[in-house]
This record gives C-alpha cells, structure tokens and sequence, in this order.
C-alpha cells in the first residue's frame, strides 16, 4: 500500500454526505508512514458532466495502468485517512500528472499556496 497506488476501498460505513461503498481511492500519505496501519486516501467516483464546473474534481481517464474501468474523478474533498483493514483489492497506480494534479487540488482546498 504506496503513495500513488490505486485500491478498492470499503468507504462503509459513513454518516451523511461522505463517500459511501467499495469504490477506488488513490494513496496519498507518504510511504515512509508504512509502519502505521492507516493511510490519507482521495476517493474516485464515477465522472458526472457537471464535476466540469468544480475545480478541485480531477477527471481521470481509464489506463493499463490505473486499472480504472471508466471515465472517473478524483475528489480531494472527501479525503479520508482509513484503517488498512479496509482495503480490498489493489487497482493500479495513478500516473504522475494526474497524482500531481490531485495534490493540488487538495492544496486548493486547504487554502495552500
């Protein structure tokens, strides 16, 4: 479980708006935090048309190598740091752009300059 790695993760169970379900999320904590069993992770959910007019949503494309299986987005605002135990499966790894492109995403979010 590395930075930039892809896995489907068991969100449930949430309360209100926050992501649900087994989806995709990419790892965003740093690998040299491996000893802990938790790990700072953005969620990916299906792409809707109207995620084009919110700038912290990343659109990403499937690829051999994200093993994404469609159009997706990436969204920062539902990072999560989770348990390990609820990882299921690994997916693929996002490509550097599109990593970077998360990070700052989130670094808009938080107000980073």
């Amino acid at each position: 479980m590395k930075y930039g790695e892809i896995w489907q993760i068991n969100f449930d169970p949430t309360i209100g708006d926050e992501i649900k379900k087994t989806r995709p999320a990419v790892i965003i904590s740093r690998d040299g935090l491996s000893g802990l069993r938790i790990r700072l992770v953005v969620p990916i959910t299906g792409w809707k048309p109207n995620f084009d007019r919110l700038s912290w949503i990343i659109q990403l494309s499937p690829t051999s190598t994200n093993g994404l299986s469609k159009l997706s987005a990436a969204n920062p605002l539902q990072t999560r740091s989770v348990s390990t135990a609820r990882f299921v499966d690994r997916v693929g790894v996002l490509e550097g752009d599109k990593l970077e492109e998360v990070i700052l995403a989130l670094g808009i979010l938080i107000q980073h300059p």
